[in-house]
């Protein structure tokens, strides 16, 4: 019995494997020569500074200043990916959880478009990219709880999606963002952290983390399979912002917030100054130049890699 209990296990792991591997590419193919940042300027105040302009910013890459090739305030369009955790365990959570992330759809503009995902031990796209509230709230609101929680694959596709997003035009550039919100830690991928830590770091795509916590539990010792670690460190590696929500109550005000920070952001992109395609990870800083400006913009970013065949 043990023996074949085994067998039918690993049988399943393998087909469950087969199935991510089917879905999610291992590597993602942003814009080789430009890079693009999605990047977010405040007073010391925490209020967002939308005012500026093309003269305002500096970029550095490796200490070295680069040219500013593309600018876009605010107007520019978003693709977003709202991803909701649908584990057992948001159960008694999942119609406060799903009325916030309605409010929050229906912050997006004509231009933006919007994907909702539902995780737990499978991922699900229950709505693909569209402009449409009504169907975006009919999505969000059709998520049902049960399962574990499979946070890192529900993230890799979703990068992968996004990177698949329409754009309005053929030329046009989107700034992408993934909004995830889950109330534990990971307990069922097949993708491991790093992995997909790496993919996240290999996009330009922002990620904004909400991680519902017992208040309990917020001060302790955190190891760095746990939830808020993990959850902080996508949101650093992409230049968005990791929130703890203590209470349900507070998911309404984290996600207007988040709303808030996409409406105000610019989207800046130059082409490097460094044109080895050596792979290396480069770290780019942005500069404002007001003296009470606070900026926050993915750290850097992997050049691309001379593909040997080529």
């Amino acid at each position: 019995m043990v023996a074949a209990a085994v067998s039918v296990a690993s049988a399943f792991s393998l087909n469950a494997q087969r199935q991510v591997d089917d879905a999610i590419p291992r590597t993602f193919k942003a814009g080789v020569d430009l890079v693009s940042l999605n990047v977010t300027v405040t007073d010391t105040h925490g209020r967002f500074l939308t005012e500026l302009d093309t003269g305002d910013f500096s970029i550095f890459e490796d200490g070295v200043k680069q040219d500013l090739a593309v600018f876009a305030r605010m107007s520019a369009p978003i693709a977003l990916v709202i991803l909701l955790d649908t584990s057992g365990s948001m159960q008694p959570k999942i119609k406060t959880a799903q009325q916030a992330a309605v409010e929050f759809a229906r912050r997006l503009r004509v231009q933006d478009v919007a994907q909702v995902i539902g995780f737990e031990s499978h991922v699900r796209v229950v709505q693909d990219f569209t402009n449409s509230v009504p169907e975006l709230e009919h999505a969000i609101r059709s998520t049902t709880s049960g399962g574990s929680t499979s946070l890192f694959n529900a993230i890799y596709i979703a990068l992968n999606n996004l990177a698949r997003a329409p754009a309005v035009t053929d030329d046009a550039l989107r700034r992408r963002a993934i909004v995830v919100l889950s109330d534990g830690e990971d307990t069922s991928s097949l993708l491991p952290f790093e992995e997909t830590l790496d993919a996240a770091k290999r996009s330009d795509t922002s990620i904004y983390t909400i991680l519902l916590r017992d208040p309990y539990e917020v001060h302790l010792l955190l190891r760095e399979n746990e939830g808020p670690f993990v959850m902080k460190q996508f949101a650093q590696a992409t230049g968005g912002r990791a929130f703890v929500a203590t209470d349900i109550s507070q998911l309404r005000g984290i996600y207007s917030g988040i709303a808030d920070e996409l409406s105000s952001q610019y989207l800046l992109g130059y082409t490097s100054n460094n044109r080895k395609a050596d792979g290396r990870y480069r770290n780019v800083m942005v500069r404002a130049g007001r003296s009470n400006a606070v900026v926050r913009t993915r750290p850097g970013y992997y050049a691309p890699r001379k593909d040997p065949t080529s």
